[in-house]
Order: structure tokens, then sequence, then C-alpha cells
């Protein structure tokens, strides 16, 4: 059993087509790890092996060329996303013992594809929040260090990834959601172009800040799931069809980029010293492999306001209901956000939306020059559990708790995807990833890129790893 864990998820699909192991034995090896070390990180504290095992048992009836690309491979959805009789919460008390009939589109494409779900991973109250705990189910606990966050707000992925409770793992993106926790947990995670993964539509029917993606311990590995995730959906009316090529080939012979830029803020946002140099000399080992790297970036002056206003509009799109219905029951920086939207004017709308679109055009013309970008993930490494967000860094105090997220939130705001892959470690031992970001669409050169960056870094195979104490 340990030696599954240990195994890629690559390597387990290989061994699951070859029908040298079964999605049982996955299910034993991971039901096995889940009873070692869940309990110091609560990584994924709802599980449903008994429906796991059934799923299981129908694939299992099937020829093995017709049980999808992931072929029984065990995967844990992020607790914002319905499983058809599972407790789905989304963090909050308002749901805390809901039970859907249905699964939302993403769960039912990724079991289409062989996906088999064993367990909901912990996220801080419906997403809102760099920092993985609620009243639900309590706090994530970072593997590395038992003291630090995961991050937010796929941090029970993350957590789950890094100690090999999951081989892949679902998660989501608007501010960071899926590059944060990776760089705090040493995984690798991406946020994909707006509609390359089907979402069902509950509010804004056209909604292009949040998004669904994968995340896994390696870009390979992410690239599988990445496969198994997208295609287009008539339920979602933005989704788009599979490319000819899948992206886990992509990944592996994809074109190496010849010119990338890097930057160590993107000219808007303070980042601690330690993790700015930990990610710069990342990035310089590309010049090693004979690609030009040169600092740049494009300009994002409007980023902040534009993101703020937007993010707030959506969170009173999807959330004025429960916000009327349930207002006691929600903490403090949900009920921040959706009054934040509920005072938006129209003007101010207005001119978010045209700020987006200039930015846009920019960057556009910012990926004609360079196929790539390269920044940090994150501006500090992984702080205190106690700590809600990051309220200062390198001596800038910011004024909310959404300001500090601005180097992911940047390219959320362009329609750009983005990941983010373990860059090195602090002097006390944290992970510190690295992000890198391609222009609309480009997930292909950009998983390529990945793939590459990952090479000449050496830190594809540092997890799983069992939980660390903290001081």
């Amino acid at each position: 059993m340990t030696d599954l864990i240990r195994k890629s998820a690559n390597e387990i699909v290989g061994l699951l087509k070859a029908g040298e192991i079964s999605a049982l034995d996955c299910l034993a090896a991971v039901e096995t790890r889940i009873a070692e070390v869940d309990s110091q990180v609560n990584a994924l504290p709802t599980l449903c092996f008994d429906r796991a095992r059934d799923h299981a048992a129908k694939l299992m009836k099937k020829p093995l060329a017709d049980r999808g690309l992931l072929a029984g491979l065990p995967v844990p959805i992020k607790d914002l996303n319905d499983v058809a009789g599972v407790r789905s919460t989304q963090g909050s008390p308002i749901f805390a013992n809901h039970v859907p009939k249905k699964s939302d589109i993403l769960v039912e494409n990724l079991e289409d594809q062989g996906g088999i779900v064993y367990a909901m991973s912990n996220t801080p109250e419906f997403g809102a929040g760099a920092n993985t705990f609620n009243e639900v189910f309590g706090r994530t606990l970072n593997p590395w260090n038992l003291s630090r966050s995961v991050a937010g707000s796929s941090g029970g992925a993350a957590a789950a990834l890094a100690t090999g409770t999951a081989w892949v793992a679902h998660g989501s993106d608007m501010g960071g959601s899926l590059r944060n926790p990776a760089s705090f947990c040493g995984v690798v995670g991406m946020r994909p172009s707006p509609g390359r993964v089907a979402m069902s539509v509950y509010g804004k029917i056209d909604g292009t800040l949040g998004v669904d993606g994968p995340m896994a311990r390696n870009v390979e590995d992410l690239a599988l799931l990445f496969d198994a995730m997208v295609g287009a959906n008539p339920a979602d009316p933005l989704s788009l069809p599979r490319e000819d090529i899948s992206y886990l080939e992509q990944a592996r012979s994809g074109p190496k980029p010849k010119r990338v830029a890097f930057s160590r803020d993107l000219g808007i946002t303070p980042v601690d010293p330690e993790v700015a140099a930990i990610v710069e000399k990342a990035a310089l080992k590309l010049q090693d492999a004979g690609v030009v790297v040169e600092e740049a970036h494009p300009d994002f002056r409007e980023a902040h306001e534009c993101f703020q206003v937007l993010r707030a509009l959506s969170f009173v799109t999807g959330l004025k209901t429960l916000y009327e219905n349930h207002r006691d029951k929600l903490k403090p920086d949900v009920i921040w956000n959706i009054e934040k939207g509920l005072a938006l004017t129209g003007a101010e709308i207005a001119r978010a939306e045209m700020q987006r679109g200039v930015m846009f055009a920019r960057a556009r013309e910012f990926f004609s020059r360079y196929d790539l970008i390269l920044c940090p993930a994150t501006i500090v490494a992984p702080f205190p559990v106690e700590q809600r967000y990051v309220a200062e860094c390198d001596g800038h105090k910011f004024s909310n708790y959404v300001e500090w997220l601005a180097i992911v939130y940047a390219f959320t705001n362009v329609a750009s995807p983005a990941i983010s892959i373990p860059a090195g470690f602090t002097a006390e031992n944290l992970p510190v990833g690295l992000q890198i970001a391609a222009p609309c669409r480009g997930e292909g050169r950009l998983l390529a890129a990945a793939k590459l960056m990952e090479d000449v870094i050496g830190l594809g195979r540092t997890t799983p790893i069992d939980p660390r104490p903290g001081a």
C-alpha cells in the first residue's frame, strides 16, 4: 500500500489500464494512508468510501479499454462542488447537513472518465479567504510545518496531495485559490483559461473569474487530470471543446519557450525578499536550457480596483439570498464581500469591466513578445495558521484581506492560464512556488514550460511527506 501511495498518478493509471491493480486496490491504499496522517492535517474531513467502492465495482465490470482516461484513479472533490449522495457543505454552517441528489457537471465528467470520488477536501466558507478554515470542519494545517497555513481556498486538496492521501485533486480558483495552496504545500496547481472546464451554472451565466482546475504532485500528473476535466457541455455556455492533442502529450513534448519574462512583483505588490530571491533563482535556471529570460511584466495598474469590484459583484450575485436569510451564519469575510457588492454603482461596475478589457488587450500585446511570464505564486512563505490573512508584507500594510493576492489575481483579470510549481524552500524549510502564466488558451505551451521548469529546478518528487510538527 505504501508503494502505491508513493507512485505518480500516471504510474497508477498505467497499472490500472494494464490490469495489474484495481480501483479497489487504490481505494484501500488511500484509505489506509488517510487513517495514518489526515488527523494531523484535516485535509479530507468528509469521506465516502462506500460510494467509491460501489462506483469502482461498476467501473471494473467494463473492459479495460472502456474505463476512461483515469481508469479508476481516486479523486477528491473540493467541498464547494456537489457530489450526489455525499455531504457537500461549502464550508458553511448553512449547508452543514446538505446532501445533494445530483452532482455538479465537473464531478459527472470526472466519473465518466473513470475517476472515483472518495472524499471532499476542506475549504474556507464559500471559498472566501486564502486560509483554509471554517465553522464546520475547522482548520487545515500545513504538512511541512503543522503550525502554518495551507493558504486557500483549495487548501484541503493541496494538503492531501502533499501527505499522500491523494494522487491528484480537484480545486478551483478565483483569486489564486489553486495556486496559493500549491505554493504553500510544495505541489502543483493550475488555473485554466475560462471555459476549459465546464461548470454548473448557479448564478452568473457568463462568469469568468472563478474556474475549476487540476492539482497534482507534478506537472505530468496535473496534465493527466486536466485531460479528464476538459470538454464542452451544453449546460455551460462558455465551455470549450477538447483540443486535438492531449495536454499530457503537450506537457511531455510541447515546444520549449524561446523568450520569457520574469518579474519579482508584477509592479503592483510587495513581495517578501526571501521569497522573491528563491523564485528569481529558479526562474533564471531557464537560461541554462537556452531560454532568453528578461525582466518585464504587463501593465497591471488597474488590477486591484478591477478585481475587487468584480469579485464583490460575483459574491452578491451568487450569495445575496443567503445573506438575506442567513446573515448570522456567514463569516465576516463573506459578509464584507457581499456588502461591498451591494454598495456598487453601475458606474463602478462599468469602469471595472472596461479596466479588465484594457488589461486583457495589454496582456495580449505583451504575450506577442514573450512566450510566458514567471513570477512568485505567493508573496510570502506559509504564515501562522491562526492568522486569518496576510495583513502586511515587507513594510506595506494591506487595506483589506484580498489585496495581498494581487500577484495571482492579476492573471485572473486577463483570463490567463497560470500554474504554480515548487521553486525551492525558505531557511525554515517552507515551500515557495513559482508562478508561470501564458496567454489566454495557452495551456499547451504553459504545461510544456512547466514540465521543463520542473526538470531544471529538480523538485518534482518532493512529496508525499509525513506531517512535520511546527514550533
